[in-house]
C-alpha cells in the first residue's frame, strides 16, 4: 500500500509538471506583429550607432579627426557584435548569481531557432540587445576623440564588454539579477546604458589627460551640418531602443515612443532657451545636444510614465545635461571632447532618479513603489553603476596603457589621427 501510494504521488506530480509545462507552452506563441516590429526597432538602434553616433561625434570633432572616429564606430560595431554572439549575451542574460550570468549559451549554444522570448524568437531579442551593447560602446569615444589609439580603443572596447557591460546589463535586465529582484526602473538603457558609457567615457579622458592645445586653441565642431545629421538618426533610431524594449506592438509601445518625441522636444527647447539667455544667440549644436539629452533622461522612465512626466523630465533633462556639458565640464577642468559625460552621464542619472518619481501604474498596469521607496532603489542602482563601472574601466585602461601605450604620440595628434593611424584623410 505504502509503495502505490507513493507511486500515485510520484505520477500526481508528473502530470502536474506536465500540465504546467504545456500551460506554459501554450502561453509561448509568436506573435507576427511582435517580430515585424522587433525586427524594425533592431534595425533602428543599429542605425544609431552606424551612422547615426558615427556622424553626430564626427561632425562636432576636427577635421583631421573625422575618419578616425567613423572607423572607430564600425570596428565597435563589427568587434562588439562577435564579443556578443561568443560570450556576452550568455553571461548578460542567463540565469546564473545576481552579478553574472554563466556560459551556457555562450556562441547562442541551446538556443533553438522556434525558441521564444515572450512572442518573438529569443535570436530576435538577441540581435535587439547586441544592438544596445554595440551603441553603448561607441557612445563612450566621445569622451576621447583625437587622442587615443586606435589599436588600444579597440583592446579597450573588447574587454569592457565583457566585464563592465555584461555584468551591470545582467544586473538589471536578468530575472535573478541584483537590481531586477530589488525592483529597478530600467525600461531602455538609463543605467545599462548612458550611465555605463557616460561614466566609463570619463574615466577614460581622464586617464589620457586633455588634448594638445585644450583650453589655447579652438576646437569647434568642423561641420554642424554632419552633426544634425547624426543628431536626426538618433533621434529617429530613439522609437526602436525606447518603443521596443517592450519586445511588443501594444500600447506601451506607443506610449514609450511619444514621450521620447515629447522629452525630445521639450529638452532641445530648453536648451536653446537657456543658451539663448546667457549667450545671446541659439546655437544649433544646442539645440541638437539638447535633443539628445531628453532623449537620454526619457529613456530609463520611457515605459513607465505619461505625457505629463515626460514633458517635466525632458525640461529638467534639458536643464541639467546643459549644466553637464558646458558649466559642470568648466569647472572641473576635465576634457570630455564631445560632452559624452556630460551628456549621456548626468541625462541617465537624471532620468534614472526622475523615473523613481514619475512611474505611473496607469501606464505599467501594476502596482508600483512608494515614490521614496522607489528613488532610493533607483539611487542604489545608479550609484552601484557609477562605481563598478567606473572602477572597472579605469583597472583596464591602466592594465592596457601597461602592456602596449593608450595614446597616439604628440606628432600623432598634431597630424590627426586620420592620416597618422589610418592613412586617410577628408578633402
Amino acid at each position: 500500500m505504502k509503495a502505490l501510494r507513493t507511486l500515485g504521488t510520484v505520477l500526481t506530480t508528473v502530470s502536474t509538471l506536465t500540465a504546467a509545462g504545456a500551460a506554459q507552452a501554450a502561453d509561448a506563441v509568436m506573435d507576427k506583429g511582435d517580430v515585424a516590429w522587433m525586427l524594425v526597432a533592431t534595425t533602428l538602434v543599429l542605425f544609431m550607432t552606424i551612422p547615426g553616433i558615427a556622424l553626430f561625434y564626427g561632425g562636432m570633432a576636427r577635421k583631421k579627426n573625422l575618419l578616425s572616429l567613423l572607423a572607430q564606430t564600425t570596428v565597435i560595431c563589427c568587434a562588439l557584435t562577435l564579443v556578443w554572439v561568443t560570450i556576452g549575451y550568455s553571461l548578460a542574460f542567463t540565469p546564473g548569481n545576481p552579478f553574472i550570468g554563466n556560459f551556457s549559451q555562450a556562441m547562442l549554444m541551446n538556443i533553438g531557432i522556434k525558441d521564444l522570448s515572450g512572442s518573438i524568437p529569443t535570436l530576435l531579442f538577441v540581435i535587439f540587445q547586441m544592438t544596445f551593447c554595440v551603441l553603448t560602446a561607441a557612445l563612450m569615444i566621445g569622451s576621447f576623440a583625437g587622442r587615443m589609439k586606435f589599436s588600444s580603443m579597440l583592446v579597450f572596447m573588447l574587454a569592457w564588454s565583457v566585464v563592465v557591460y555584461a555584468p551591470i546589463c545582467h544586473w538589471v535586465w536578468c530575472e535573478g539579477g541584483f537590481f531586477f529582484d530589488m525592483g529597478a526602473l530600467d525600461y531602455a538603457g538609463g543605467t545599462v546604458v548612458h550611465i555605463n558609457a557616460g561614466i566609463s567615457g570619463l574615466v577614460a579622458c581622464l586617464v589620457l589627460g586633455k588634448r594638445l592645445g585644450y583650453g589655447r586653441e579652438a576646437m569647434s565642431p568642423h561641420n554642424l551640418s554632419v552633426s544634425m545629421i547624426g543628431a536626426a538618426v538618433l533621434w529617429i533610431g530613439w522609437f526602436g531602443f525606447n518603443g521596443g524594449s517592450g519586445l511588443a506592438a501594444d500600447e506601451r509601445a506607443v506610449m514609450a515612443i511619444l514621450v521620447s518625441q515629447i522629452a525630445a522636444a521639450a529638452a532641445g527647447f530648453t536648451w536653446m532657451c537657456i543658451e539663448w539667455m546667457l549667450r545671446g544667440k541659439p546655437s544649433l549644436l544646442g539645440m541638437i545636444s539638447g535633443a539628445v539629452g531628453g532623449l537620454v533622461v526619457i529613456t530609463p522612465a520611457s515605459g513607465f510614465v505619461g505625457p505629463v512626466a515626460a514633458l517635466v523630465m525632458g525640461i529638467a533633462g534639458g536643464a541639467a545635461c546643459f549644466w553637464g556639458a558646458v558649466v559642470l565640464k568648466r569647472l572641473m577642468g576635465w576634457d570630455d571632447s564631445l560632452d559624452a559625460f556630460g551628456v549621456h552621464g548626468v541625462g541617465g542619472i537624471v532620468g534614472a532618479l526622475l523615473t523613481g518619481v514619475f512611474a505611473s501604474s496607469v501606464v505599467t498596469g501594476s502596482e508600483m513603489n512608494p515614490v521614496l521607496t522607489q528613488v532610493g532603489i533607483q539611487a542604489a542602482s545608479v550609484l552601484a553603476t557609477l562605481v563598478y563601472a567606473g572602477v572597472m574601466s579605469w583597472l583596464l585602461l591602466k592594465l592596457i596603457d601597461l602592456a602596449m601605450g593608450l595614446r597616439v604620440t604628440i606628432d600623432e595628434e598634431r597630424q590627426g589621427l586620420d592620416l597618422a593611424l589610418h592613412g586617410e584623410r577628408v578633402e
